[in-house]
């Protein structure tokens, strides 16, 4: 058996934490289970013990696809991903009086409610320093010629886009950002990893494709995961069942099924980057 290389070890490891992730935020949601009952979303968990976990998990799988975007189509793809996962993460979605057992919700309408909202400013503002570093970062090291900056230029346009429409919306429309900014950021996330899975199904990477089983999975993936989010979306507001948490576990489930298909296809593979 040929010698495991660091960085082989190292990308095997970042895979298997990103797909381990999401259990944990799930195994947290479990065990909030006795006291909170089935909430409306998973993330109405937030305002539970399993909090945490849930913001922990969400920034541990930022980090990760930060690390294994790689190279090629996939790569702005997951690092639009690894910038939106923390405003789930830091953001909670509005809730209801009465919908979370024992949280007092100071509004009639769906809002955060306090102290949540007390905490978003020094979070939004973590959030919006840490990411203009990284685009900092980047530069420098393209300019470098530590990282190829032609190749870097649409992840780094990307990022700045992010970082200036959240500041925007938080500096002329904080209502509108603390109401729409979870569910969006969610959608979203979750949107580009079915599209990176269609990438892989559709357009592997030459030097180290996936095999044949492998890409009709990641074509389920590619197809299932949109169908699930626009289901959710369609029938989470008329649907008495807890349908968007149904829709919810659905989609991390299939996260994890993406990424240890990717452990598998890259488990051995001497160049460990997503695209090579």
């Amino acid at each position: 058996m040929p010698a495991v290389t660091t960085p082989q070890r190292t990308y095997r490891y970042l895979r298997l934490t990103l797909a381990g992730a999401p259990v944990a935020l799930l195994l947290a949601v479990v065990f909030a289970m006795p006291d909170a009952g089935v909430l409306p979303t998973v993330s109405h968990y937030f305002y539970t013990p399993a909090r945490t976990v849930f913001s922990a998990a969400l920034i541990a799988a930022a980090a990760c696809l930060l690390a294994l975007s790689g190279r090629g189509p996939a790569r702005v793809l997951l690092d639009l991903a690894a910038l939106l996962a923390p405003l789930v993460a830091i953001v909670p979605t509005p809730v209801e009086p009465g919908e979370v057992p024992g949280l007092a919700v100071d509004c009639a309408a769906p809002c955060v409610p306090s102290p949540f909202a007390d905490d978003l400013g020094n979070a939004l503002l973590t959030y919006l320093v840490v990411a203009a570093l990284v685009v900092v970062i980047g530069v420098i090291l393209g300019l470098r010629g530590d990282v190829a900056l032609r190749a870097a230029a649409p992840t780094l346009a990307t990022a700045i886009a992010v970082i200036v429409a959240v500041s925007s919306l938080w500096a002329l429309a904080p209502a509108v950002l603390f109401a729409s900014v979870h569910l969006v950021a969610a959608v979203a996330f979750f949107a580009l990893i079915a599209a990176v899975a269609l990438v892989e199904a559709v357009r592997p990477d030459p030097e180290h494709p996936p095999r044949p089983s492998l890409r009709r999975a990641y074509l389920v993936i590619a197809v299932v995961l949109p169908v699930d989010l626009i289901a959710t979306l369609a029938l989470g507001t008329v649907a008495e069942a807890p349908v968007v948490f149904i829709g919810e576990v659905v989609a991390l489930l299939l996260f994890v099924a993406f990424w240890l298909l990717q452990t598998v296809q890259k488990w051995s593979s001497p160049d460990p980057s997503l695209r090579g």
